[in-house]
């Protein structure tokens, strides 16, 4: 069978059989997607297995610098994760449900959350960079839908109802973990362009308009996937950057994956303290041995 011929619910499943016969039982509760420059909370996983993309047939490849193109599966804190480190993003010329395939086959193989992160400008005048924002909400500025296309119920419904994307629960502990370490999150609403080019200074101001506070280019279509297919979500924005026309500076990637190093380490801190009270959450807990 020509592969490229696979409906979207065959390409997840031999994904996900892919990867378990990898893994072999490990069961993952929790999964995350890095964006730029945060990978490095990957390194925080014990017990790792890392699988590189290119070993699976339907997922398609990073080309960006800060994302390593790979899944890790290990524990966090003692508990059971499943971890893109890095994910391929719309402007690299992709299908956007194929996009879709990798949390969705983290969700068939156990994970009842994704964590979402991604680095991204800031709108909101409070914003600084090395700031993080959790997510409360999205705005869909790329105009394209991962659902779009012929309906399966194996997948999940038809209609989705996205009244509330961003687990409230989960919202919760995270901001009680940030407080616990005097770190400042934010709470706002994620805009998703298409890119690759940065947003203009009057598509930043149309977007506060809207009721935006940070723009970037990804985490909207795998947020909407990771609902459909019945994972509670979680998104957390690094600001990495002040938004096109609020300073009179130039959008570079370089100072993405700079403040993204910068503040590393803090970051990693808080997803540490976040994963097993999220678990516990879920009712997944893994205890220490």
């Amino acid at each position: 069978m020509n592969q490229n011929s696979l409906c979207l619910y065959d390409k997840v499943v031999a994904t996900r059989d892919a990867i378990r016969a990898r893994i072999g039982d490990r069961a993952p509760v929790i999964g995350l997607v890095l964006g730029s420059g945060l990978g490095g909370i990957a390194t925080a996983a014990e017990d790792a297995v890392t699988i590189p993309y290119t070993e699976f047939e339907h997922i398609p490849r990073s080309t960006v610098p800060g994302h390593a193109g790979t899944f890790v599966f290990g524990r966090i804190a003692g508990v059971d994760v499943a971890i893109m480190n890095g994910r391929t993003h719309y402007y690299e010329g992709h299908d956007l449900a194929d996009l879709t395939i990798g949390v969705r086959a983290m969700v068939m193989l156990g994970c009842k959350a994704i964590l979402l992160t991604n680095a991204a400008g800031g709108i909101h005048t409070d914003h600084r960079p090395g700031d993080l924002m959790c997510i409360t909400d999205h705005i869909n500025m790329q105009w394209v839908n991962p659902l779009r296309g012929p309906a399966d119920d194996r997948l999940g419904p038809r209609f989705l109802d996205m009244s509330l994307a961003y687990d409230r629960e989960l919202r919760g502990i995270l901001a009680k973990e940030a407080a616990a370490r005097k770190i400042k999150l934010h709470m706002g609403v994620y805009a998703a362009i298409s890119g690759p080019s940065y947003e203009t200074p009057a598509e930043i101001k149309a977007m506060r308009v809207m009721g935006a506070d940070a723009v970037g280019m990804s985490t909207v279509h795998e947020a909407i996937a990771s609902r459909h297919a019945g994972a509670r979500v979680i998104g957390l924005s690094l600001i990495s950057n002040l938004a096109a026309g609020i300073e009179d500076a130039a959008l570079s990637h370089e100072e993405v994956t700079a403040t993204a190093n910068r503040v590393a380490d803090r970051t990693i801190d808080l997803l540490v303290g976040f994963l097993p009270k999220a678990a516990k959450e879920l009712g997944k807990v893994r205890k220490k041995a």
